[in-house]
């Protein structure tokens, strides 16, 4: 994956912005916290990356914020996202990181805690014999779309939708791409997807992992004790 790119496509975390459902039943504090922690996991596997990173908040006034993410790591290009919905966002970046020279682009959101290095290898290899790459997620999103060629338009896409997965993957196969589609996974976007993260988490080391882990433990056993 030394060739490949990382690109994190990211919120800054604050209370009221982003995360809507999770903070309808667990509170705007919670669910800022469980923010925090997701995108810590995810730039733990920044971090690691053997190759180029990019990270792109969703803001650019929020350019300095996220040079700040990763200090420990050197060459992290910093490339806000620009207006639209996210299809048009993912397309204008996607445009950019080619001009650039790079071509086999691996993108990541902010909550997606389960991908480790098994997706990431089995990403690079499905590169190499596919034009676009996806990982499916459970409630029909996905949670890594990669490609080594331009994406097509995906401004028309159902975006946060439970029909995202397969518009996406019929889009591309729609423009003459190759496709390879990874095992399910999840993301977090609601309670019961924090409390799956209790289980899913136990045997994870990874210092950011079980932070999170911790967290969905203290937030989950605060709720149901409020309850009784």
């Amino acid at each position: 994956m030394t060739k490949a790119a990382l690109v994190l496509v990211c919120k800054r975390p604050a209370s009221g912005i982003g995360k809507q459902r999770l903070a309808a039943s667990l509170g705007l504090e919670a669910a800022s916290r469980i923010a925090e922690a997701l995108l810590a996991c995810a730039l733990e596997d920044a971090g690691d990356w053997p190759g180029p990173v990019i990270i792109a908040p969703a803001h650019p006034e929020d350019y300095a914020w996220g040079g700040a993410l990763l200090p420990q790591r050197s060459k992290v290009h910093i490339e806000p996202q620009t207006t639209g919905n996210l299809g048009q966002r993912l397309n204008a970046l996607d445009h950019k990181l080619r001009m650039r020279g790079l071509e086999q682009l691996v993108y990541i959101g902010s909550d997606a805690p389960l991908l480790g290095a098994a997706d990431y290898a089995a990403a690079g290899e499905a590169l190499l014999e596919h034009d676009v790459v996806l990982k499916p997620a459970a409630d029909g999103g996905v949670v890594l779309m990669a490609s080594r060629q331009p994406w097509p338009m995906l401004s028309g896409l159902p975006w946060s939708t439970v029909r995202l997965g397969a518009a996406l993957a019929d889009c591309c196969r729609a423009a003459g791409k190759s496709i390879a589609t990874l095992t399910h996974s999840f993301d977090v976007d609601q309670q019961d997807d924090v409390v799956r993260l209790i289980a899913a988490l136990k045997t994870d080391q990874r210092p950011a992992r079980s932070a999170l882990r911790t967290l969905a433990c203290d937030l989950i056993h605060s709720k149901e004790e409020n309850h009784v």
